[in-house]
């Protein structure tokens, strides 16, 4: 289109990944990238055997590094910690544990990212400005403690 002497071109604003393609389409990078680095995957989290419903703690995982809210050895993590569940385009779809903020859950069921996200924000500190991390709010790491009762101690009233 010209507008007087000038042509305007309209450029297509190319949507973000996660926007348009699906978990399955995703390249290892782009998976990764979708960590916010919220490090709420790598807190303890208690299943009443009767209802099913999950209860989260302060408690870290042994590998959780409390400065950067990351695992301290996630290339290995699997084969260090029997339980580390390890996130794919299947499973995020039915870990009920998942935290609401989750941007794997938010994906899958087509919601976009929060603009504190990372990839949104463009920085990666600003999941711990916006206080969704639980940078700071770690009381223990599992190695801390002595019996599995001491969990019952570190328990939250809600999804940090």
């Amino acid at each position: 289109m010209t507008k007087g002497a000038y042509e305007v071109q309209s450029t297509p604003m190319h949507a973000p990944f996660w926007k348009t393609k699906s978990l399955e389409d995703m390249s290892a990078a782009e998976w990764e990238s979708l960590c916010d680095g919220c490090g709420k995957c790598c807190l303890s989290k208690l299943q009443d055997e009767d209802t099913d419903e999950i209860y989260w703690t302060s408690v870290g995982c042994r590998l959780f590094d409390q400065n950067t809210c990351r695992c301290a050895n996630y290339a290995d993590r699997l084969k260090q910690v029997s339980d580390c569940v390890q996130l794919t385009p299947a499973n995020v779809r039915t870990i009920k544990w998942l935290p609401s903020t989750c941007a794997y859950r938010l994906v899958a069921a087509g919601e976009d990212l929060a603009p504190w996200h990372p990839l949104v924000s463009g920085d990666r500190l600003s999941v711990h400005r916006a206080g969704i991390s639980v940078k700071g709010k770690v009381t223990a790491l599992e190695t801390d403690l002595v019996d599995d009762e001491e969990y019952f101690d570190h328990m939250l009233a809600d999804e940090p």
